[in-house]
């Protein structure tokens, strides 16, 4: 019998972006013989992953090949990490893994794209896409950031969901929360600092530069308001010297709209009696002391700030 010829059969491909499993096929009514059939070299159902098939040739799409997971992982499993992160929209770095946590007891091993972590509790609040399954955005940062051993990349994943509105502070909290997971402690590092204002991976860079040199410690990304007016948020702001530090990455810079929108912010906050100081990542990381001694020299020279109003980044 064809697939149109079994109804619950195409309902299911339907619902689930053409995979099936092999267990799923036999019990609509597929027999073993017809099974291998379409899985023959060169027939027109290939296997992603044992025991799941497409039911179509060429390349699998990005939602077959999260189905294919979720179908070789078992009931209950749902995707979280990077790949979880690509279905929520989030801006992240690329990854051809998908992330799947299952329930503790299942015993399957990690096979192709796939990477398979035993957890003795799911989340209790997840999504889905269809038969897709995937965790929420704060759970989906965390457990991204717990897999990479770089803690620029760490940075660049917790930040970015916070700088792009799509978790806050607190939720990063509540997911970093008892029971501890296990590589967390970069995780936890980057959180401490996006609390108090951090928002990308040179900004970040900029605050160990200023702990190592033991400068005074600044405000990240606050609102200046002059006169009630927003003024600028700035990456590091001095109010005790009316210093602002701001790092200027090449790729901001690229349009002639960027480049003019930071020329207009600068000639505001000097009008305003503020003492700009601008930096690139690449000075912040290769240049350490020449960037220290021009801070050191911009709060020496200071003065504060009486006529603007500050407002903390929030969390």
């Amino acid at each position: 019998m064809g697939i149109s010829g079994n109804r619950e059969l195409a309902g299911l491909l339907s619902w689930q972006a053409g995979v099936v499993s092999c267990r799923q096929a036999l019990g609509l009514g597929m027999t073993e013989g017809e099974l291998r059939h379409r899985t023959r070299a060169r027939g027109p159902w290939q296997r992603l992953l044992p025991g799941v098939y497409l039911t179509a040739t060429g390349q699998p799409t990005v939602d077959q090949l999260d189905m294919a997971a979720l179908l070789y992982a078992g009931p209950g499993s749902v995707i979280t990490g990077l790949a979880a992160l690509r279905r929520h929209c989030v801006k992240a770095e690329a990854s051809q893994l998908v992330d799947v946590l299952v329930p503790h007891q299942v015993r399957r091993v990690p096979v192709a794209y796939l990477r398979l972590h035993r957890v003795r509790q799911l989340p209790a609040l997840a999504t889905s896409d269809g038969e897709i399954r995937f965790v929420l955005v704060a759970r989906a940062v965390v457990d991204a950031a717990r897999w990479m051993t770089e803690l620029a990349d760490v940075r660049a994943v917790m930040c970015g969901a916070v700088q792009q509105g799509r978790c806050s502070v607190r939720h990063l909290a509540a997911e970093l929360a008892e029971p501890r997971l296990p590589g967390s402690a970069q995780a936890r590092r980057v959180l401490a600092e996006v609390s108090q204002g951090i928002r990308s991976p040179a900004e970040g860079d900029l605050m160990d530069l200023i702990r190592a040199a033991a400068l005074p410690v600044p405000l990240y990304n606050p609102a200046l308001y002059l006169g009630g007016v927003l003024l600028a948020v700035p990456d590091a702001w001095w109010p005790q010297a009316g210093v602002v530090v701001e790092v200027d990455s090449r790729q901001w810079h690229l349009s002639a709209w960027h480049w003019e929108h930071t020329m207009d912010r600068h000639t505001r906050l000097t009008a305003a009696g503020i003492s700009v100081l601008h930096f690139s990542p690449s000075q912040i990381r290769r240049e350490r002391d020449k960037v220290v001694a021009q801070i050191r020299d911009a709060l020496r020279n200071g003065r504060p700030a009486r006529a603007i109003t500050t407002v903390p980044a929030a969390g």
